[in-house]
């Protein structure tokens, strides 16, 4: 199976390429429009600034790219928000994929703290399947975000934290996790598998 990890202007990618390599599988980081497109699945994990990485994408002509992807996508963390549409970090307009636009977390009360981050229950949808199949409705995973995409159409989970969220979304074949899999445990590793299946 051939997995392709896109290779934009974001950090966290190489906690992905490990877990997966706890899979068997042997990523390519790439941003090269001929190998994400013969992939039989891709990534678009990341963490990082909303603005700089979407200028690198525009730049590499990767927004475009993406969209005429039709294999399974997932794209985790800041790979979520920028398949959104718009994200109120830095005024960006993303890729687009989920019609949807990002917000940054406000804190109500004192204890409110942002960046949200640490272990945290999803709320998965009984009738979704593909990514969670064999998870239960609550499992345990883990965040680092300071924005997050409200509840809508496409939310197949969701997660409290201020306010209810969209932990992950679901849009044909483009999967996205607010959360990171690849250090949510057993959990995660599920997650990523269960992907790879698909």
């Amino acid at each position: 199976m051939k997995v392709a990890i896109v290779k934009y202007n974001a950090g966290n990618i190489y906690s992905v390429v490990n877990a997966l390599n706890r899979l068997g599988v042997n990523p390519i980081i790439t941003d090269d429009a001929e190998t994400l497109l013969a992939a039989d699945k891709v990534l678009f994990p990341g963490q990082g600034e909303a603005g700089t990485t979407m200028q690198y994408i525009r730049e590499h002509h990767l927004d475009a790219i993406i969209k005429s992807l039709r294999q399974p996508v997932l794209g985790i963390c800041v790979g979520q928000q920028l398949l959104c549409r718009h994200s109120e970090e830095g005024d960006t307009e993303c890729i687009g994929i989920f019609p949807i636009d990002v917000k940054r977390f406000c804190p109500q009360r004192h204890e409110d703290k942002v960046p949200a981050m640490g272990w945290n229950d999803l709320h998965i949808n009984p009738s979704t399947q593909g990514i969670f199949k064999g998870l239960g409705e609550h499992p345990y995973v883990y965040f680092v975000h300071s924005y997050y995409v409200p509840v809508c159409e496409w939310t197949i989970a969701t997660a409290d934290y201020i306010l209810p969220y969209s932990a992950a979304l679901r849009k044909d074949n483009f999967w996205a996790t607010q959360f990171h899999p690849e250090k949510s445990g057993d959990v995660g590793e599920r997650i990523l598998k269960n992907f790879l299946d698909l």
